[in-house]
Parts: C-alpha cells; structure tokens; sequence
C-alpha cells in the first residue's frame, strides 16, 4: 500500500477558509489566507473566492459556524468549485461533516502542505520522509476519512489509501510506518556518513522562510544553478554544494523553507535532513524584507530552529529582495514602505550586528554578504587548518 497524492492536468477551483479572532486580528488572518492560497497556487489550484469568519475557536463539527457553512454551500454549488481548503486542521469527524453538507473534497492546510513536499520531493530519501509523513497524518484519521477519501477523483489532496477495504486495517498501516521508519534508519545512516566524510570543511547552513530567495542565494554564492522559482517550498531536498571565498573553501548547504504551521509529522520525518542544520558551524538567515510580514516570518524560523534545537549556532541575519523596497520609493502611501538605514540602525542597537541587506535579483551588496560570511568561516577553518596558506594544502 502507497500514499499516492497527485495532481490533475486542468487546474482545481477551490475556495479557502479561514478563522479570525482576538488572537488573530483580521489583518494577520487576511495575510495568513493569501499564503494559503499561494500554497494552493503550487499545488495546482485556482482560488475562486476566500471565506473569512470571525469566531473565538472552532466549531468542533464544522470548523464554521452554520451560517458561514450555509453561505459557503451555495457558492460551492453554484460555483462549481472542486474543493474547499481550511487553513487549520481539521478532524475526520469535521472532513466528514463538511463533505455531507458541501458535497465536494475537503483538505487543510497541513494535508496541502503534504501534497506540496510529496510534488516536489526527488530523492530516495525526501519521497520516504514525506511518505512517512503522510501516513503518520492519516493515522489518527482513519475511522472516518477512508470513506472520504474513497470518493475523491484526483487533483490536489490524496488519492489512493480509500481505494481497498483492506487498505483501512490500522494495524497495516501501523506497519507500513514501521517499515517506512526502518527504511529512513537505513537511509540517515547513508546521510551520516557522508556528513562524518565532510566533518573537516567548515559547514554554513541556509536557512529562512519558504520563498525568501535561499535558492537564489545559493546559485550565487556557488555559482551552480540550484533549482529555484516563485513558489513555495520550490525545493524540499537539501543541497550541498563547495564555495570558495578568497582561497578559503567551505560547504554551503540549502535546507528546506519553514512556514507558520508546518505540520509535525514533516518535522518529525525531516529530522536527518534538519541535521544539517544542526551541525553548522554558521547559519545564514535569509528574510525576505519585502515581505509585511517578514519579522513574524522571523520568529517563526527562530522558533523552529529552537524546536529541532538549534540555539547557539553563530547565525548571519541576510535581508534578501532589497530591489523590491527600492522599488516602492516612488510610491505614494505605501504602508509597508521601510527605510533601510534605519531598520539596519535598529537592528544593530538591538545587538543584531551581524546583519547584511542585499538582493539575490540584482547583486546588490553580495561583495558585502561574502566578505561577513568570510570573518566567519576563516577562523573556524584555521582553526582545522592551521597551516593552509602556509602549504596551499590541506
């Protein structure tokens, strides 16, 4: 048995929902719904219209209340609209709810994100991890949301785990995560070896946000040509890839994007890609400075970093798409228009020195950004090699 989630050639209309409250303002929840539709975006899928409804939590049967359910129900029949994504997750008592009354495919947020990392996954390892994931997301589901997913008929979201009967049996799919864990044991083994064989280059790791420009960023650094393009989570497999920074080489690393509600089970199954991350000797933080929003984009990588513990790794604060900013000067009343020299002032008032504001697009400041990444890679790397210019070896 195989989770198989897959995508159709016409594109899906969808319609998304999401909840505001005293915890999140109607601004935030706004924004927080254009990234879900952008998420849609990647998967495939073409938002038709947002729904947003102001409620303390949850309905516990519908996620929505009766009126906005009822509202929904008839722009989803009238509409023709393919599916309706949530912008939390749901239980599969709500999936079968909602699928009763709206009568098309329900997914969440985390189920898309899933639908995203299994697109875009390559390697033998990324495809497990994410096939791991999915599994330990249907697990605590199954009672209800065999039936459901038996109905769907492709496009984004999952296909496949309702089409047997026998295929709803808990304890298979129990064992189906035991051989894929045991698979992945095989495989971070690999993955460990070939770490230990590059323990004696100094290692810097990219971290940020999905869609920051860490890609971008790393082409030029490297000067290969890493995949990279305008969509969430473009890459879910690491890159490793040699740079050499006036005579003094290391590894530079690209890692998967986070994002504000990345499901747990990814975390979790993406542990020895994470590691990576864990044994730098630096970190580059990239932000995508254009962004609203880009400080809370901030913490939320700041906090997944704690989480996989990762807390007193030296770490570079990189200001990515500076052009865009530069760009919004000859506008009138823009809202999120950011004064550089004052931002880059605060942050090294806060103690924030390491900081550097550049532009993957147009180059700017990247003589800048290679020459702080230098101050830091050169002692660690004289540190292994205390004799390296003095022989050209090491």
């Amino acid at each position: 048995m195989k989770v198989n989630i897959i995508t159709v050639p016409s594109t899906e209309k969808v319609v998304l929902v999401g909840l505001t409250n005293h915890h999140y303002p109607i601004e935030i929840a706004k924004e927080h719904l254009d990234e879900l539709e952008f998420l849609a975006k990647t998967s495939g899928a073409r938002t038709s219209k947002t729904f947003l409804q102001k409620l303390d939590r949850p309905d516990r049967r519908t996620f929505v209340g009766k009126g906005k359910l009822a509202e929904i129900q008839v722009y989803v029949q009238e509409e023709g609209i393919d599916a309706v994504i949530f912008d939390d997750d749901l239980s599969s008592s709500q999936v079968r709810n909602l699928e009763k009354v709206l009568e098309c495919k329900i997914l969440d947020r985390s189920l898309l994100i899933l639908n995203i990392f299994s697109l875009r996954a390559k390697t033998a390892q990324s495809q497990t991890q994410v096939e791991l994931a999915q599994y330990e997301y249907l697990l605590p589901r199954l009672t209800n949301m065999w039936t459901h997913l038996s109905k769907q008929k492709g496009g984004i979201g999952m296909r496949g785990p309702g089409e047997k009967e026998l295929e709803t049996d808990r304890r298979i799919v129990r064992d189906k995560i035991s051989l894929l864990k045991k698979k992945l044991v095989k495989i971070d083994h690999q993955s460990l070896t070939r770490r230990k064989a590059r323990e004696r280059m100094v290692r810097v790791a990219l971290v940020g946000y999905t869609n920051v420009g860490k890609s971008t960023l790393m082409n030029l650094l490297s000067k290969t040509e890493a995949f990279a393009e305008n969509k969430l989570f473009a890459t879910v497999d690491s890159l490793v890839r040699k740079v050499v920074i006036n005579q003094i080489p290391f590894l530079l690393t690209d890692t998967v994007g986070f994002i504000r509600k990345l499901p747990h089970t990814l975390i979790e199954s993406f542990k020895s890609t994470l590691d990576e991350i864990r044994e730098a000797d630096l970190i580059l933080h990239v932000v995508d400075i254009s962004h609203p929003y880009f400080e809370e984009q901030m913490e939320i990588v700041q906090t997944t970093l704690r989480e996989i513990g990762i807390q007193n790794t030296p770490q570079i604060l990189i200001f990515n798409k500076i052009d865009r900013i530069n760009a919004k000067d000859t506008k009138e009343h823009d809202p999120h228009l950011l004064d550089l020299d004052q931002l880059e002032k605060s942050y090294r008032k806060n103690g924030q020195q390491d900081c550097v504001f550049v532009s993957a697009t147009d180059k700017s400041n990247i003589k800048e950004l290679k020459q702080s990444i230098l101050d830091k890679v050169k002692p660690k790397h004289f540190a292994i090699y205390p004799n390296y210019l003095k022989y050209g070896i090491y």
